[in-house]
């Protein structure tokens, strides 16, 4: 089901463009241009449990559902990621891989020891980063071999992930309880490729219970709030500026065609799509 929701807005303020419902607990979202679609992946229920009903829904670039079940037998497929010609899936403990053309699974690269593989950001070269937001952990996927590229504590529980020349942007949650709830909400984090150290980007203030992150165009990121809901703009010296107020749940946004900005909200079922204006 779509609705389309356009409304007159100034500059500064969020547009919003289409909303696309019927899915379980959506998770990620990301733009094919090739194919001229969009992923998303569904939890349907919970995120951590190998209980394999989780897939893959097909949207075209409006938001209109190709196919809800694209890609089935998962178990709580998360982050997504394209490249070399794939999609790829985060799945608790592994990453899948799925063929573009018939939605198929081809491989299962096992993560030995990880807890909840979160989010995946490709490189240019084509490999892939997996965040296990439970351990502090960052896996790669590289030449078919996945292996723990560093684990820290100093990453504070990473979700979102973002790779630039040399180094990957986290947004990390919060130090956490087991129960998800942070007394100190997450920052936008950095590490080093070459050495792997982790650092803040630019300020040390706290913003939120961070899940995905996407360049802004500008220089600096968009990212959202899972357990308050919203999306901010985050300055490349880390001061964050809340663009949009969402519900509970606002998941690993993706990049859509002209820098449109969709949002699974997770708690809802629904994909929300917004014009931002980052000027």
């Amino acid at each position: 089901m779509l609705a389309v929701l356009t409304f007159s807005a100034g500059a500064a303020e969020p547009q919003k463009l289409w909303e696309a419902s019927g899915f379980k607990n959506p998770e990620s979202a990301v733009f094919d241009r090739a194919a001229g679609a969009v992923y998303v992946s569904n939890v349907n229920g919970d995120p951590m449990k190998k209980d394999g009903n989780g897939f893959v829904s097909k949207l075209g670039p409006d938001g209109k559902v190709v196919t809800i079940e694209w890609a089935k037998g998962l178990d709580s497929p998360t982050g997504l990621a394209l490249a070399n010609g794939k999609l790829y899936v985060a799945d608790v403990d592994r990453i899948a891989e799925i063929d573009l053309a018939k939605g198929e699974v081809l491989n299962r690269f096992e993560a030995p020891g990880s807890k909840f593989l979160n989010d995946l950001a490709a490189d240019k070269s084509g490999r892939i980063y997996a965040s296990d937001m439970v351990s502090n952990s960052i896996w790669v996927l590289d030449g078919g071999k996945l292996s723990l590229l560093l684990q820290d504590d100093a990453l504070e529980n990473p979700n979102g992930l973002l790779v630039e020349d040399g180094r990957l942007v986290v947004a990390s949650w919060g130090k956490m309880a087991p129960d998800f709830s942070t007394k100190v909400p997450g920052r936008m984090k950095a590490v080093d490729l070459a050495t792997k150290k982790v650092s803040d980007l630019g300020s040390s203030t706290p913003v939120g219970n961070l899940d995905g992150v996407e360049p802004d165009g500008k220089g600096g990121y968009l990212a959202t709030d899972w357990m308050t809901g919203g999306l901010f703009r985050i300055a490349s010296d880390g001061t964050a500026t809340r663009l949009l107020p969402l519900a509970k749940g606002s998941a690993d946004l993706g990049m859509g065609p002209d820098g449109i900005v969709m949002i699974p909200m997770m708690m809802e079922g629904t994909i929300v799509a917004y014009r931002v204006d980052t000027r």
